[in-house]
C-alpha cells in the first residue's frame, strides 16, 4: 500500500469571525507546495469553540461546507474540519470530511463538553466514522472524544484492523495541554495506529488560552511531526504504510483485545 501524507493546520482562530478564519485557512492552506492526501482543520475552524449555534450554526449546504468541498477539490485532497451545524433535530458539533470529487462524510461529536454549556445546547453524535483516503481507513473525532477511550477503541477481526489512523481535531484549552500530549500517545499506542491531534492557538472569546501542540504519533507513541506550543504553522507529515505493517505484524496486541459493545 501506498504512504499515506498528511497536512495539519495550527493556527489562531477569529473569535466567531467567519470571514476572518476563512481568509486566514486559505493563507495557510496556499503554503501547502507539494501534493497531500489529507488536510486537517482545527474544531470549528470557522468560529472558534463557540457555544452560540443560533447566531453561527450553518446548514450543509451553507459557507463553511461549501469551503471545504471548494478546497479539496481545488488541492486533490481530503480536507477535515468541524464546525456548527443546524439539523431538524437541532444543533451538532459536525466534524466533516470532503473529498476531492464533492462526496462529503460527516461525524457529530458525542461527548460534550461538561465544564462549558455545550452538553445543553448541542447534540451528540450517536455513530462512529471511518473514512477511507487511499487505501487507508482513518477514524476522525472531535477534542473531548479524546478523553473516552472505549469510543476511540480500534478492533481486530479477520486478520483486518478497523482503522489505520485516529484524528482528533480540537480547541484543547493550554491549562490542561499535558493531559492533551499524554492521551494523544496513549491513544496511538493503544489502538497500534498513526494518532494525529489538531489544536488551534491564542485566546478566544471567553479569555481561555489555547496553546496548539498539535502532533503526529506513530503507533509506538513517538512524535513524527510536532507545531512548537503558541505558533501558527503547517506541518506536513508522511506515514509509512510498510512501518505500521511490521510494527502490527511483529507486535500482535490486536488479536488479543478486549470484544465489547457500546450503548448508544
Amino acid at each position: 500500500m501506498q504512504d499515506l501524507k498528511v497536512a495539519f493546520i495550527q493556527t489562531e482562530l477569529g473569535w466567531e469571525d467567519k470571514s476572518q478564519n476563512l481568509n486566514r485557512f486559505e493563507e495557510h492552506l496556499a503554503k501547502i507546495n507539494e501534493a497531500v492526501d489529507l488536510i486537517i482543520l482545527p474544531e470549528m475552524f470557522n468560529t472558534g469553540f463557540s457555544i452560540n449555534p443560533e447566531s453561527f450554526a450553518e446548514e450543509m449546504n451553507g459557507e463553511g461546507v461549501g469551503y471545504l468541498q471548494r478546497k479539496a477539490k481545488d488541492l486533490n485532497a481530503v480536507l477535515m474540519g468541524s464546525l456548527l451545524i443546524r439539523t431538524a433535530e437541532g444543533f451538532v458539533n459536525r466534524l466533516v470530511t470532503a473529498h476531492p470529487g464533492g462526496k462529503v462524510e460527516t461525524y457529530d461529536k458525542r461527548h460534550l463538553f461538561r465544564l462549558s454549556e455545550e452538553y445543553r445546547i448541542i447534540n451528540g453524535g450517536t455513530k462512529r466514522l471511518v473514512v477511507k483516503v487511499k487505501d487507508w481507513r482513518i477514524r476522525p473525532l472531535v477534542c473531548y472524544d479524546l478523553r473516552f477511550p472505549v469510543w476511540s477503541k480500534n478492533t481486530y477481526a479477520n486478520d483486518k484492523y478497523e482503522y489505520d489512523v485516529l484524528v482528533y481535531v480540537a480547541n484543547w484549552p493550554a491549562s490542561r495541554s499535558n493531559v492533551w500530549r499524554t492521551l494523544l500517545a496513549a491513544r496511538a499506542m493503544e489502538n497500534q495506529v498513526y494518532c494525529i491531534g489538531v489544536n488551534r492557538i491564542g485566546e478566544d472569546g471567553h479569555g481561555t488560552y489555547h496553546s496548539g501542540d498539535s502532533m503526529a504519533l506513530d503507533g509506538k507513541g513517538n512524535i513524527l511531526s510536532s507545531i512548537p506550543s503558541g505558533e501558527e504553522s503547517v506541518n506536513v507529515v508522511t506515514l509509512s504504510r510498510q512501518d505500521l505493517d511490521i510494527y502490527r505484524e511483529s507486535f500482535t496486541i490486536g488479536m488479543d483485545w478486549d470484544r465489547f459493545s457500546i450503548e448508544h
